[in-house]
C-alpha cells in the first residue's frame, strides 16, 4: 500500500507545472491500466495509483521527473518545507503523533538536504580557489610590465611607511604610559613616611630608563622594517621575474612546509613538552619571507635543527622504522590539497549521519523523564533540525558574497530560535524549560559537531 501511495503522489509532482485553469473530463473509464490491467475508474489507478494518461511528457517535464526520481520529491514537499523553516514544532508533531502521509519522510528530506550542502560546500571552497587563482594571475599580468611592477613598488612603500609610523605612535605611547605609571609609584612613595627617599627615587630613574630603553629597540625595530620593506619594493620594481614568482609562490610554499615537516621528530608516545618545543621550532622557521606583487608570504625553511631537511627516503625513518601517519598524511595534504579535499568531502556525508545519534542523545538526555517519547521520536526530531540545518547552510554558502555574511548572522539568531519552536512544539516544554532545554541541545550540539569535523580531518590524513 505504501509503494502504491509513492506512485500516487510521484506522479502528481509534475502535476504542481501544470496550467490549473485547463480541466480535461476524464474519459478512459473502464480501460484497463497501463501498469497492472486494472479496470480505470478515474485519472488515478485505484489498485496501484499510477497516473492514467499517456504519459507522453514535455522536456520541461522530463527535466521535473528527473529530478524528482533523483532526490524522490513530490507534492508533499510545499507542505513540508514552510513547516521545516518556520513551524518545527508542529512537523516535529505530526510525524510523532502519526500523520506522516502528507509529509516528506524525515530521513528523505534529511538525506537530500546532507547532499545539498556538501554540493553547496565543495562550490564554496571550489568558489573560493578559483578566485584566489584569478587574482594570482591579475597581479602577475600586472607585475609582468615594468609599469605595473613600479605601481605595486610604490604601494609597497606606502604601506611600509604607514606601518612604520604604527609602530613608532605605539611604541612613543607605551614610553609614556611607562614614564606615567612611574612617576605615580614615584609620588606615591615620596608621600609614604614609612618609604625611604633614596630608594624611591632610584627605583623611578631605572623605571624610566627602562622605558627608553624599550622605546629604542621598539623604534630600531620599526626602522628595520621599513628599509627591509623598502628594498623589497626596489628588488620588486627590477625583477623582471616577479610575474613568474607569483604564480609558483603557493607551489613553494606548500613545498617547503612539507619539506619542514618531513624532517620535523613525530613519535607513537604523545609528550606534550616535545610537541610545544617543535611546534615553537617550526614558528621560529617560518621566517622566510618571499615578497611577491607586494604580498609577503612566510615559509618555513628548508633546516630543521640547524640541519638540512632530510630527502624522502631517510625522513621515511620515524620513530619506529617508519614514517608516522600522521606526519606522512599531512605531507601528502600539503603536497596535494585537491585530492585531499576530494577524501575529506567522500568521508565527510557519511560522518555526518553520525550527528543524528548525537543529536537524539542530546534530545534523551534532557527529556529523560518523559517517558512517553521513545528514542525513535528523538531521531525523528534530530533529522527534522539537521535537515533544517544543512538546508540553510547550503543555501548560505551559496548566496552572493555580498550578503552571505548577513545570512550566516542570520542563522546565528534563527538556528537555536527554531530548536526552541521545535522544543515547545514537539515536546510541550514550557518556555523556561524549553530555554535551558535548547541551551544543552545546542551546546552539546555544537561540541558535537566539533568534534566530529576534528575527527574527519585527522581520519581523511589517515586515508590519503
Amino acid at each position: 500500500m505504501t509503494a502504491d501511495m509513492e506512485a500516487a503522489a510521484a506522479d502528481s509532482f509534475t502535476d504542481l507545472f501544470k496550467r490549473r485553469n485547463k480541466k480535461h473530463p476524464f474519459t478512459d473509464v473502464g480501460k484497463p491500466c497501463a501498469n497492472c490491467d486494472t479496470s480505470l475508474e478515474g485519472p488515478y489507478c485505484h489498485a496501484c495509483g499510477q497516473n492514467a494518461d499517456n504519459h507522453k511528457r514535455s522536456i520541461f517535464h522530463l527535466v521535473i521527473e528527473a529530478i524528482e526520481g533523483m532526490f524522490h520529491l513530490d507534492g508533499r514537499l510545499a507542505q513540508t518545507l514552510p513547516l521545516l523553516f518556520f513551524r518545527p514544532g508542529v512537523l516535529a508533531k505530526d510525524y510523532m503523533e502519526g500523520r506522516i502521509v502528507r509529509h516528506v519522510p524525515p530521513f528523505r528530506t534529511f538525506l537530500v538536504a546532507l547532499l545539498l550542502f556538501i554540493f553547496a560546500a565543495e562550490h564554496a571552497i571550489h568558489s573560493v580557489q578559483h578566485h584566489a587563482e584569478e587574482e594570482t594571475h591579475k597581479r602577475a599580468e600586472a607585475l609582468a610590465t615594468p609599469q605595473g611592477r613600479a605601481a605595486e613598488a610604490g604601494r609597497m612603500r606606502v604601506e611600509a611607511a604607514k606601518d612604520r609610523d604604527t609602530r613608532l605612535k605605539k611604541a612613543a605611547e607605551d614610553r609614556d604610559a611607562a614614564l606615567a605609571e612611574a612617576v605615580k609609584d614615584r609620588d606615591e612613595g615620596l608621600k609614604d613616611p614609612d618609604q625611604d627617599k633614596a630608594t624611591v627615587q632610584k627605583a623611578y630613574q631605572e623605571a624610566a630608563a627602562q622605558a627608553s630603553v624599550d622605546y629604542k629597540e621598539e623604534a630600531d625595530e620599526a626602522q628595520a622594517r621599513y628599509a627591509k620593506s623598502l628594498a623589497d619594493a626596489d628588488h620588486l620594481q627590477n625583477n623582471p621575474l616577479a610575474a613568474k614568482e607569483i604564480l609558483e609562490a603557493d607551489e613553494k610554499m606548500r613545498k617547503k612546509t612539507a619539506d619542514a615537516i618531513r624532517g620535523a621528530k613525530v613519535t607513537s608516545v604523545f609528550d606534550g613538552d616535545e610537541v610545544e618545543a617543535q611546534a615553537n621550532k617550526f614558528a621560529e622557521d617560518a621566517t622566510d619571507t618571499m615578497t611577491v606583487g607586494g604580498v609577503d608570504i612566510k615559509t618555513p625553511t628548508t633546516t630543521v635543527a640547524g640541519h638540512d631537511a632530510p630527502d624522502h627516503g631517510a625522513a621515511a625513518e620515524g620513530a619506529h622504522g617508519k614514517e608516522h601517519w600522521l606526519k606522512a598524511g599531512l605531507i601528502k595534504a600539503l603536497e596535494n590539497p585537491e585530492y585531499y579535499m576530494l577524501v575529506m568531502f567522500g568521508w565527510g556525508h557519511r560522518l555526518a549521519v553520525l550527528l543524528l545519534p548525537m543529536l537524539g542523545l542530546s534530545l534523551a538526555l534532557v527529556y529523560v523523564n518523559k517517558r512517553q517519547f521513545y528514542i525513535y521520536d528523538h531521531l525523528i526530531v534530530a533529522t527534522n533540525l539537521l535537515s533544517f540545518a544543512f538546508l540553510t547552510n547550503a543555501l548560505g554558502l551559496v548566496l552572493p558574497e555580498a550578503i552571505r555574511g548577513f545570512w550566516f548572522f542570520l542563522l546565528m539568531i534563527w538556528t537555536p530560535i527554531n530548536l526552541f519552536q521545535t522544543l515547545r512544539g514537539a515536546y510541550g516544554s514550557s518556555i523556561v524549560g524549553a530555554v535551558f532545554k535548547t541551551l544543552f541541545v545546542w551546546t552539546s550540539t555544537f561540541f558535537s559537531f566539533v568534534v566530529l569535523l576534528t575527527g574527519l580531518l585527522i581520519f581523511s590524513l589517515a586515508q590519503i
